[in-house]
């Protein structure tokens, strides 16, 4: 594959929808740009409005013949989730990419809308039934791309099925519930293409991860009041969110990416560089988590599909 893989080396996109959630900042917002520029529809899901509306802004000053929509999605409300889904289907009949990219990381405890723990509520559950309602628009476009944005942090997540949720706030810390919901996009995403190539979908899924990137994803883990010390010092150290979305993005449009591979920066310990092909931890793989995942996360959210 490629060296130094860059937006460069996107190729042409016109003619294709691609969802991106959490679009209006970091790495979302960047791989918008750069997906953009190429030519394709870019449906901005992102549940703060005026920040969206911001975003589109932004890159139609820099792009004006960008192509750009924005629907409402909250992925802590499966009310949210079904509304977006049965909007963008509304208006829609092909979805070439979703990109899972929206996330949470490191907060403290609290409840989605649907009373689950909120990081993995957002980062799993959110993502897993997104993905099952808008089945039937990627499985109908051939060629069609799911890429979900993971972590190095996965190293740190156990799959606990009997305290999932940290119930009562049962064992839980912000690094518990973070590596968990990370190592739950991984499993998700490998049980995913093993569904894909077992009913002969010409679909596939895949992962990646942006390295250590400086975007605003970090700033609740610093008091209020040294935001203005720690964010010019994020930028100093980690690479810009523009390098972070590469992984991403190379996933989601380069051709001769394959089902079931994941990517990440180059450099030493995956923190930054250009995209490549890594590797993920043994949990990730172990399919009988797969399984439970699969039949917990549709138990939770009501949405099941692939069965």
């Amino acid at each position: 594959m490629n060296k130094n893989w860059t937006a460069d080396q996107i190729p042409d996109l016109t003619g294709k929808t691609i969802v991106i959630t959490g679009a209006n900042s970091g790495i979302g917002f960047d791989a918008a740009r750069e997906l953009a520029v190429k030519g394709a529809l870019i449906i901005l899901a992102s549940r703060n409005d005026e920040k969206a509306a911001r975003a589109i802004q932004r890159i139609q000053e820099l792009y004006s013949s960008a192509k750009l929509e924005y629907i409402h999605l909250n992925l802590a409300s499966l009310k949210s989730i079904r509304e977006f889904a049965a909007d963008f289907k509304s208006r829609h009949q092909r979805l070439d990419v979703l990109l899972n990219n929206a996330g949470i990381m490191m907060v403290p405890y609290s409840l989605t809308e649907d009373d689950f723990e909120s990081t993995i509520g957002t980062n799993h559950l959110g993502h897993f039934a997104l993905t099952g309602l808008l089945l039937d628009r990627i499985k109908g476009t051939s060629g069609a791309r799911v890429v979900n944005i993971a972590s190095n942090a996965h190293y740190a997540g156990e799959m606990d099925f009997g305290n999932f949720l940290f119930p009562n706030k049962l064992g839980f810390t912000p690094m518990k519930a973070y590596g968990r919901s990370k190592l739950a996009n991984l499993l998700f995403t490998y049980e995913l293409q093993r569904r894909f190539e077992a009913r002969g979908f010409r679909v596939m899924a895949l992962a990646a991860h942006p390295g250590l990137s400086a975007t605003a994803l970090a700033d609740h883990l610093f008091k209020h009041r040294l935001a203005w010390l720690i964010q010019p010092l994020m930028k100093a150290l980690f690479q810009s969110s523009a390098m972070g979305a590469l992984p991403g993005l190379r996933a989601a449009v380069d051709p001769g990416s394959g089902g079931g591979q994941y990517f990440g920066p180059d450099g030493k310990g995956e923190k930054a560089g250009y995209p490549v092909l890594v590797d993920s931890n043994q949990a990730s793989k172990n399919l009988e988590d797969a399984l439970k995942l699969w039949t917990l996360s549709q138990e939770l959210t009501g949405v099941h599909f692939l069965d």
